[in-house]
Parts: C-alpha cells; structure tokens; sequence
C-alpha cells in the first residue's frame, strides 16, 4: 500500500468515525422519521492550511463523494488569521444541516474560531492542526515544540511567508519526488506572518466533540505538539498515521 493510499484510509476512517457518530445521534433523535431523511448524512466542509490551497483535498474528496457525503472546500486567502476565519465561517454558515468541519495545520486554528457557537456543526476533526485555546497564540507553542519549518520559511516585503525551495522537500514534502516537491515550491501559497501571533477567543472544540488525527513523523509540526494538542482538547479519537510529509496531497498529513 502507498503512503497516500494508506493515509488517505487513515483519514477517511477518522472521518468516517466522525460523521458516523453524528449520523448515529441524528437517527436516534428522529426514529420517526422516514428511512431517506434518516439517512441523511451531514456536509463535510475542508479547511486548508498554510503554503497550500483547497486543492490538496484532492486525494480525500473522492472517498468521501463515493460514500455519500457533500463536501465542500474552503479557498482561504492566507492574509490574516480573521480574514481566514471570516471566509471559513462564512461557507458553514451556508450550509443546510448537519455539518462536520475539517481543519489541516493551520486550519485547525481557523475552525476552532470558525465553527465556534454553530449550532449545525456536529463535529470536529483536526489533521495535524493547531488546535489553540482562547488568547492563546500558536507561535510560542511551536517555539516550545519545534521542527525545522521555522527556520525554513522565508518572508516577502508584505509579510508573507514562502517555505525555501531547497527545504520544501524535506519539510514540507518529503512523500513526493523530488521532481514533485519542486511544482509544490513553485505553486505553494503563502501565508502572512500575523497568524502566528493571531488568537481566538471561543474555540469550537470545547463544546463540539472533536477528533484528531496525529502525523507521527511530521517534518512541520511537531508530533508531540499534535499529541498535546489532542489531549488536551480530549479528543474523541486519535488516530497516528506515520508521513513525513505535509502536503496533504501525496500523505494527507501544514
């Protein structure tokens, strides 16, 4: 089995366990119902994170089409934590019933305020994301639990920052060719370094149950970070996957 093949089940496990336990209360509250609206299932909406775009879904969307499911993907700017949040929010705001909200890396910051106080968003899963509490910056986190991103990124004269070419390989994704790794440097989406220092004040995974997947040799975020992280939020599941790579479109693991 592939690494994308393998962590790309790994994934639709995760999820699947997340939706299936949504599907599971809805039913149970409305055995009256008919058999079709029963089975309705909920809209699963993908957040991207840093250095990528919705796109590197690519590889998970389908699982999750075959089985049924809505899925809708967030085309985030990466200009500011709340200009993420705003635009996040607003797609699950759009949706009609149940929703089930999916953060990778820095997604997870965007979700954990995005999702927070929807009634409709049923559950959680974080993919190797940042799962902040209120008032809690990420950036000092990720300098007590460090990887060799930190010194890899490089910043514009606007503030934004690139992944240099020669680390995104090893960093960033290690999964791929080499010959792969260099479209990924040269399409990679920068982010603006204010996310760093950004806070929320209300996160989602307090009151929605939630998920985490953790990416055991994770060359962007810490592993132990990723554990803390789903400890601490007392996730539902924690499933390992073992990449070393964070682009989500080979390993499915910033």
């Amino acid at each position: 089995m592939t690494t994308k093949t393998g962590a790309a089940l790994s994934l639709g496990v995760l999820l699947l366990a997340a939706v299936g336990a949504d599907a599971q209360t809805v039913a149970t509250a409305k055995k009256s119902v008919t058999t079709a609206s029963a089975a309705a299932k909920p809209t699963i909406v993908l957040v991207h994170g840093a250095f990528a775009d919705a796109s590197s879904f690519q590889y998970l969307i389908p699982l999750l089409l075959n089985d049924g499911y809505n899925v809708v993907a967030v085309q985030n700017p990466l200009s500011s934590a709340p200009d993420d949040i705003a635009t996040t929010k607003r797609l699950i705001d759009a949706q009609k019933g149940s929703v089930v909200v999916v953060g990778h890396s820095y997604g997870g910051l965007v979700i954990s305020a995005a999702a927070s106080g929807n009634p409709n968003v049923k559950a959680l899963v974080y993919l190797a994301a940042f799962a902040p509490e209120a008032n809690e910056p990420v950036g000092p986190l990720t300098e007590k639990y460090p990887t060799g991103l930190g010194k890899a990124l490089r910043p514009d004269a606007a503030g934004f920052l690139y992944i240099a070419c020669d680390q995104v390989h090893d960093i960033f994704a290690a999964d791929l060719p080499e010959s792969a790794a260099r479209v990924v440097c040269a399409t990679q989406k920068p982010v603006h370094n204010s996310v760093f220092a950004a806070t929320i004040n209300s996160p989602a995974w307090k009151t929605i149950p939630s998920w985490y997947l953790v990416s055991r040799q994770d060359h962007a975020l810490n592993p132990d970070l990723e554990r803390f992280y789903a400890k601490r939020m007392g996730a539902k599941r924690s499933m390992p996957v073992t990449s070393r790579s964070s682009r989500i479109q080979k390993s499915l693991h910033v």
